[in-house]
């Protein structure tokens, strides 16, 4: 089994690491000729998974494995991995590649860097940097590593040009096997009421956070309080939180409704949730419920700077598609990172 890739657009790929450890430190992994996919499982009510195609992410990449389908499949520490990639994000190379450290896999991640002319025994200010952020943690705005289990290492050795540096990031993983891996099923949700574009998420994750303090500090809502969210086909959005002595919302209008595509439909359009919807009119909202710490958590896919849709199943499901822009290839395609959350009952 062997994997060894040049990276790309590592911000990105930064970025989308950074997003997936702030809801799990672990990700389920699986590489194949066309796509990477990675997935992680908050918890029973929730399940993130990110599709990118491999040349997104990789280049020049070489997979060989016996399992069916030429893939491989990992259990993955994400802040190991995202601090690699913080390493990694004014280097002039890096590759990752998976091997073996005293009989045990681990994803190796090799970084080259430029040096400044320093004097004999001292580090350039490109070194250090890259060093420091590899080694701390307390500058990892997005959690720490506080079980000691994944502690990455770090190696600096010169190459014959005297202006460039190499750090090496050893990143422990789990091969496992795909009877393993197929248990981890995508769920499977019904056509969606209402489907519509979000407003920025940092407008969005502010207002969210301001009415769950709410609604602790009125001392009667219990620990974790329930955001009610409710869309409609008319481009209005609704958040709202209610206890016994808190009842407040905030409504946003005219956002977009994007058009569905025939192509992708099992129906006829007019037979869709969401045309029904439509012409019930705007005071036919779909509402799910979700837990107000974790819809906190879950606006933190902001960072990614992509468009969100959010598509409402009724009393359901919520489940997010952010578009991750292609920062190295305008004209490239987005890839899709989907959030899926679970309503919580009324």
């Amino acid at each position: 089994m062997r994997f060894r890739t040049e990276l790309k657009n590592i911000r990105t790929f930064a970025k989308l690491t950074a997003a997936l450890s702030s809801l799990e430190k672990i990700a389920w992994v699986r590489l194949s000729d066309d796509t990477a996919r990675f997935t992680v499982i908050p918890d029973m009510g929730s399940q993130v998974w990110a599709s990118l195609a491999m040349d997104f992410i990789f280049e020049g990449f070489h997979i060989q494995s016996a399992e069916a389908g030429n893939t491989i499949n990992l259990e993955l520490p994400l802040q190991p991995l995202q601090r690699a990639l913080k390493s990694a994000l004014n280097s002039i190379s890096a590759t990752l590649r998976l091997t073996k450290k005293d009989g045990l896999p681990i994803l190796s991640m090799t970084i080259t860097t430029t040096t400044s002319n320093a004097a004999p025994g001292t580090r350039s200010s490109a070194a250090a940097a890259a060093a420091a952020a590899a080694t701390s943690v307390g500058d990892d705005p997005f959690g720490d590593d506080d079980d000691g289990i994944f502690q990455q290492e770090h190696l600096e050795t010169s190459l014959r040009r005297e202006h460039e540096k190499i750090i090496t990031q050893d990143i422990p993983v789990r091969v496992l096997h795909p009877e393993t891996v197929e248990m981890i099923m995508q769920p499977k949700v019904r056509e969606p009421d209402v489907h519509i574009q979000l407003p920025p998420l940092l407008q969005l994750k502010a207002i969210s956070d301001r009415f769950t303090k709410l609604a602790l500090a009125s001392g009667s809502a219990q620990k974790s309080p329930k955001l009610e969210l409710s869309a409609n086909m008319h481009g209005g959005l609704r958040l709202r939180i209610a206890t016994d002595t808190t009842d407040i919302c905030s409504v946003w209008s005219d956002l977009e409704n994007p058009e569905l595509d025939p192509a992708q439909l099992e129906g006829p359009v007019e037979e869709h949730p969401s045309t029904k919807f439509r012409e019930e009119g705007p005071n036919r909202w779909a509402t799910v419920r979700v837990d107000g710490k974790d819809w906190s958590r879950v606006l933190s896919v902001g960072r990614l700077e992509g468009r969100v849709i959010a598509c409402f199943a009724d009393d359901h499901a919520l489940i997010l598609y952010v578009y991750v822009p292609h920062y190295d290839d305008a004209s490239a395609d987005d890839s899709v990172v989907t959030y899926y959350v679970q309503s919580y009952s009324a």
